[in-house]
């Protein structure tokens, strides 16, 4: 029996995230989506997507595949109920497909669709989270984050933390091995849990209100101000003030200047002072742009930030409007609030935008990526290559109209 984390149509309520990866990578929480379900099941898997992206996130074929919806958060329920599946067999709730078994890979969406339609449906009773929309990604962080503190920290004990540090609430703080605390940080976990990661530190003088979670290598700054509900991902680098963020991994916010109720992809930077407004002068519920539908859609909420893809990037003093969306492979700079859709591979200010040639946006990438000793593989670019060709298609058909 081998897993594999499929796609469902919530890929395109998900963009730009889902440009540059399948839904099973996103993280949400301390975890990851994929994390959280190999986690919980004890073994790999391996993903169904789309088929740009299927040769950067490969699918291992074989017999006996245990396919599972990447939006849905894992639990022991749904885990057991999902093993518990015999083949021919696919998990329902409320019409949503949870899992199925097959006797074969099914290598595309079609395939897989065609023969998850003949299989014996069972329903699952209890209780299920998924990732639906964006802003649910930030939105739900803070229980994320707590399911994930308990199923990391259950049968482990914590390294101790320095007496030079202030904390309240030690029984909600877990710190690896590895992970530093330095002078004069202050630790408020009464109302949330905080989580660091080994090889993470938190410099001088920070000040840390939980849920706040830290993966490997990630530094907050010194001074900076950190307010649940946060995640910081692998190798992230973050100061200043910050207020319910999830950061992916390796992206830096490293100066002063406010970021909240967001997502960050991976490989992004934002310059000095960029600031980034969350809530309306009017206190209004807040819309934001629906790159799959091609129109502003309702969010329901009354905070709603900075949605920014993969490797982009924004300058010195930069401003975001409420409810931004940037795409992948963006380069941002300028006074005046930019527009509040920024499509992937656009160059530019508030005055003029245009398009970021994929030579120079990909030397960038292998540039900042380079300081970590990391780069881009040839199945990466070519994704990115995808998302740019797809871009400006959509940029000629607007301009057309």
């Amino acid at each position: 029996m081998h897993f594999i984390l499929f796609d469902d149509n919530t890929r395109f309520d998900l963009l730009p995230f889902t440009h540059t990866r399948p839904v099973a990578d996103i993280r949400c929480g301390i975890l990851t989506m994929r994390e959280r379900w190999e986690k919980v099941l004890k073994l790999d898997t391996t993903t169904l997507t789309e088929a740009y992206l299927q040769s950067a996130f490969p699918l291992h074929t074989g017999s006996d595949a245990v396919y599972i919806n990447a939006s849905l958060f894992a639990t022991e329920p749904l885990a057991e109920a999902i093993t518990r599946l015999q083949t021919g067999e696919k998990l329902i709730h409320e019409n949503m497909l949870i899992a199925a078994r097959l006797d074969a890979t099914a290598n595309d969406f079609e395939t897989f669709t065609g023969k998850v339609s003949e299989l014996t449906a069972k329903a699952f009773a209890g209780e299920v989270h998924r990732l639906q929309h964006i802003w649910d990604i930030f939105s739900y962080n803070e229980k994320a984050i707590a399911d994930d503190f308990l199923l990391l920290t259950k049968g482990r004990t914590s390294a101790s933390i320095p007496d030079y540090a202030t904390v309240i609430g030690k029984e909600r703080v877990f710190v690896e091995e590895g992970a530093v605390i330095n002078a004069g940080v202050i630790i408020n976990a009464a109302s949330g849990y905080v989580y660091l990661s080994k090889d993470s530190e938190i410099l001088e003088g920070a000040l840390l209100r939980g849920s706040i979670a830290l993966g490997e290598h990630a530094v907050i700054k010194m001074g900076a101000k950190i307010y649940g509900a946060t995640t910081l991902g692998p190798g992230c680098k973050v100061g200043g003030e910050i207020n319910n963020v999830v950061f992916f991994a390796n992206s830096n916010k490293g100066h002063d200047g406010y970021l909240g109720n967001a997502v960050i992809g991976e490989w992004c930077n934002l310059g000095a002072d960029t600031n980034c407004s969350n809530l309306k002068n009017n206190y209004d519920q807040i819309r934001i742009w629906d790159e799959h539908r091609n129109k502003s859609v309702h969010t329901g909420l009354q905070f709603c930030g900075l949605l920014m893809g993969d490797h982009s990037k924004s300058g010195i003093n930069t401003m975001f409007n409420t409810g931004t969306v940037v795409g992948v492979s963006a380069n941002i700079y300028g006074a005046g609030f930019p527009e509040k859709f920024v499509p992937s591979f656009s160059w530019g200010s508030s005055e003029s935008m245009h398009t970021y040639q994929f030579e120079r946006a990909v030397e960038t990438a292998q540039r900042m990526m380079a300081r970590r000793k990391k780069e881009l593989t040839e199945a990466d670019i070519e994704v990115l290559r995808h998302v740019y060709v797809k871009t400006e298609e959509q940029r000629s058909l607007f301009n057309k109209a």
